[in-house]
């Protein structure tokens, strides 16, 4: 691996779903514990002095209606509040190939998207017979991206790699078959963007999945990657968590709510 930078890190919040039960959270949890849990839909920029990297792609207005989801602002607006033109960015990480992780792609034309190949194969092989598993896919999605391929646009690893200088993706499967977490230098410290290794906080705290698997000892054993990758427990960042924009500060007073800092001292 080359020298690693430092980069600033953000978490751009796009969507969420607010009638939502902690049933819908965790696996085999006590009735006893159920009751509300929002959760929110986040993208990702790592972005230095002359590269940005956004991470994953969000879902767009169409996929929004189809699943009952509340699409607040377009991907597109969303990195715009924090100087970021999806249009002009040369590198995407797919953390995983679900909706809600691609369904965006078509707002990065110039991108080269980096994916684990393991991801490519079950996205596009036998699993996706089963409607139980291929729920959390679009087919359109799948199919534009093995367009991307053809069109030399998709950059494939197997198992842990380096995108960039302070970079690296490491894959762990569980959630999907190729779902990776992206570890990102910061001037804090190694910080983990988690993705769906943990959608909340919580998932990885009290060591209960969430319940969409295609590997429960895979995602299991998630939980103990993402810590050995991180500096810190307050270093991973999980990836559907609302509690994420209250433990960080927006990069602008006018931005709270919308965006925030993962790469500073999260708040007290």
């Amino acid at each position: 691996m080359t020298s690693p930078k430092t980069w600033e890190l953000y978490a751009v919040k796009y969507g969420t779903l607010v009638e939502r039960m902690r049933r819908e959270s965790f696996v085999k949890l006590d009735p006893h514990d159920d009751g509300p849990m929002p959760i929110d839909y986040y993208v990702w920029a790592a972005v230095s002095d002359d590269q940005t990297i956004v991470i994953d792609t969000g879902f767009d207005d169409a996929e929004a209606t189809r699943r009952g989801r509340s699409l607040i602002r377009s991907v597109t607006d969303g990195l715009a509040t924090i100087g970021v033109e999806a249009a002009t960015v040369s590198d995407v990480i797919v953390t995983h190939l679900h909706y809600d992780h691609i369904g965006g792609h078509a707002q990065f034309p110039a991108a080269k998207f980096h994916l684990q190949e393991k991801e490519m194969q079950f996205a596009t092989g036998p699993h996706m017979c089963s409607h139980v598993v291929n729920a959390s896919f679009t087919p359109d999605h799948i199919a534009d991206m093995v367009r991307n391929v053809f069109e030399g646009r998709v950059s494939f690893s197997d198992g842990t790699a380096e995108i960039a200088p302070g970079i690296t993706v490491h894959m762990v499967g569980g959630h999907s078959m190729g779902l990776q977490f992206v570890r990102v230098l910061t001037k804090r410290g190694w910080v983990v963007v988690a993705s769906d290794v943990t959608h909340f906080y919580e998932n990885m705290e009290r060591r209960m999945p969430f319940p969409v698997i295609y590997n429960l000892a895979d995602m299991v054993r998630g939980f103990d990657a993402l810590a050995a990758q991180a500096e810190t427990p307050g270093h991973i960042v999980p990836g559907h968590d609302p509690l994420v924009l209250e433990r960080y500060p927006a990069p602008d007073p006018r931005l709270e709510g919308i965006a925030v800092r993962l790469d500073v001292t999260p708040n007290a």
